[in-house]
């Protein structure tokens, strides 16, 4: 293989994946025009259709889509060796791309992630913050962090962070017109705050008894897709809610919420950070996984 077709198939994988020729020549230091100019001849070479364009977005074909997944590996295992030549490098230096949910986001990296950068100049991090699981390996990230029950098996899981526990709990207010549930099944006669996921379902409540494992789904006065707009309504006494018992351990302490069916709400394993199981990662990776998990 030329020089010149590697370029182009790394400079394919790069607008398949930023779905835009202006973010992907950004990133790859040329301009739009002379990205796209690259793409359409190498549609010509190969005689077929790789990106379907719009004028708003760009996305690969089904024949892409194809190529992008075999080519995919061959360039994580480029990056890999070169990613491996740190070694005879005094400092950690290379790129890392993490895709992580709004709760990793604040709960982790916001606490960690300035002062691995300050300890580690040469490493550049990006952070994509979006709920919806991503396809690391399709869409070219190095690694993610969800919770352990969100990453597939196949993926090299990692600890870094504690068990949590979701929880029940209302404000004193609300239990003075409404008698606290003994049990899951009490939470249909009570005013519940719901969340909508992104796949248009509410979220259920997780419930465990003796091991059994089982959801239960409420309804209430209030629907939404945001935890800070739920906390407060559930603060403001108009309603039950099912909360990370960290974010409300102090409101608990002071009274200013009170906890509920406690025995059916069992922890659960918290955040991981995932990434696909290569032989070597690249010490960037390393270095930055060792700080999450301190």
């Amino acid at each position: 293989m030329e020089r010149n077709e590697l370029n182009d198939l790394l400079a394919f994988a790069t607008v398949a994946r930023e779905c835009s020729f202006t973010k992907a020549a950004a990133r790859l230091g040329i301009s739009a025009s002379a990205l796209s100019h690259a793409m359409r001849n190498l549609e010509q070479r190969l005689d077929v259709r790789l990106l379907a364009r719009t004028t708003r977005s760009v996305a690969p074909t089904e024949a892409g889509e194809r190529l992008l997944h075999s080519i995919n590996p061959a360039l994580a295992s480029i990056e890999d060796g070169l990613a491996a030549l740190s070694h005879w490098r005094d400092s950690v230096s290379g790129t890392v791309r993490i895709t992580a949910s709004t709760y990793a986001a604040q709960t982790v990296l916001m606490r960690k992630l300035p002062r691995f950068l300050l300890d580690h100049p040469d490493v550049k991090v990006e952070v994509n913050v979006e709920d919806r699981l991503a396809d690391i390996v399709a869409e070219g990230f190095d690694a993610g962090i969800r919770f352990h029950m969100s990453v597939d098996k196949d993926m090299i899981a990692i600890p870094i962070g504690p068990p949590l526990r979701t929880i029940v709990v209302g404000t004193p207010g609300y239990f003075e017109r409404h008698p606290p549930p003994r049990t899951p099944a009490d939470l249909s006669n009570h005013v519940c705050v719901n969340f909508r996921m992104k796949s248009g379902a509410l979220m259920a409540w997780d419930m465990d008894e003796g091991g059994r494992e089982f959801r239960v789904r409420t309804t209430g006065q209030f629907v939404a897709n945001d935890g800070g707009l739920m906390a407060a309504v559930v603060r403001a006494g108009a309603g039950l809610g099912y909360m990370m018992e960290e974010e409300v351990a102090d409101d608990i302490a002071a009274g200013r919420l009170v906890q509920v069916l406690d025995a059916w709400c069992l922890p659960f394993p918290g955040l991981h950070l995932y990434h696909p199981s290569r032989r070597q990662s690249p010490p960037a990776l390393r270095a930055l996984i060792a700080a999450l998990r301190e």
